[in-house]
């Protein structure tokens, strides 16, 4: 796809436009910040483009729903596709270019090479996804190459992510600045999710919850409670507000390795993944060493 709708700010619908735009903002000794995103845009997503733009003077914002990183039965059809409002949300938050492959763009006939990693990709995530974060690194591989930027922002809300990201950066020596940016959250602690449209009333109201389980879980390993024990108590809980619990654990905030047990002694995360009726959500928490 080269040509798409009318926008509230300029868009590229290709990689040779994209780079050219680069390109031309390059020659004027420009900053260039990235936003990548799967489009459905809330405010979490803009508070990345806020804190791109403290760091550059042009911000790329992509909208693009990844199908490697879906697997069959999950929810890609269904994710919502709400390009012309994103558009409208990126203008108002100061964006300066949309950029909105498609799958033929990304994914050419032939396409046959991957990403892939261990380390902080290892546990969590992987064991009931394994697909998933082969392809986050790979989109966010070629999407890095695409745009080129110097600095991207991506959310500590998919924290595991972030350190996968982190990892491949690092290793590939791509030459990009990876930020994080800070969880934003309802008034009641539920993280901000494009996924949160499909909670009912009721299921919203549990999965509040959520954030209230991790934030005790944390205290309790800042206020030295043994791991093993405080983790166990945090998967009890989140069994009994939940429809099903994918992990409830602490790890190494830097790494992602698994703690020893006894109190901490480094910073921690704690790190969760539950469903609420038909929906899943994650969520984590730092548990900083005091």
């Amino acid at each position: 796809m080269t040509h798409g709708p009318e926008l509230a700010l300029p868009a590229a619908y290709s990689i040779a436009a994209v780079r050219d735009q680069v390109r031309q903002w390059r020659a004027d000794g420009l900053r260039i910040g990235f936003v990548p995103t799967m489009g459905a845009l809330h405010a979490g997503h803009l508070a990345l483009v806020k804190q791109a733009l403290a760091s550059a003077d042009r911000v790329v914002a992509s909208v693009f729903v990844n199908p490697t990183q879906f697997a069959p039965g999950e929810d890609f059809d269904a994710y919502p596709r709400t390009l012309e409002q994103d558009a409208d949300k990126l203008a108002e938050t100061g964006a300066h270019l949309l950029y909105a492959p498609d799958a033929r763009e990304m994914y050419p006939e032939g396409f046959v090479t991957s990403v892939s990693l261990t380390g902080p990709s290892h546990g969590m995530e992987s064991v009931s996804r394994p697909h998933f974060f082969n392809g986050v690194a790979t989109v966010v591989c070629k999407l890095l190459n695409q745009v080129q930027p110097d600095v991207a922002v991506f959310g500590e809300k998919d924290y595991q992510q972030l350190m996968v990201i982190r990892r491949m950066v690092t290793d590939l020596n791509l030459p990009v600045e990876i930020q994080g940016g800070e969880t934003v959250r309802e008034a009641d602690g539920l993280a901000l999710s494009s996924r949160n449209v499909y909670l009912n009333a009721t299921e919203r109201e549990r999965a509040a919850r959520l954030n209230v389980i991790l934030r005790e879980f944390a205290d309790a390993l800042s206020s030295g409670a043994n791991v093993a024990d405080a983790q166990h108590q945090s998967q009890l809980k989140a069994q009994s507000a939940f429809d099903g619990v994918d992990y409830v654990v602490a790890r190494d905030a830097d790494s992602l390795e698994a703690l020893p047990s006894g109190p901490i002694d480094r910073d921690a995360r704690v790190l969760a993944a539950v469903r609420v009726g038909k929906t899943r959500l994650i969520d984590n928490r730092p548990a900083p060493k005091k």
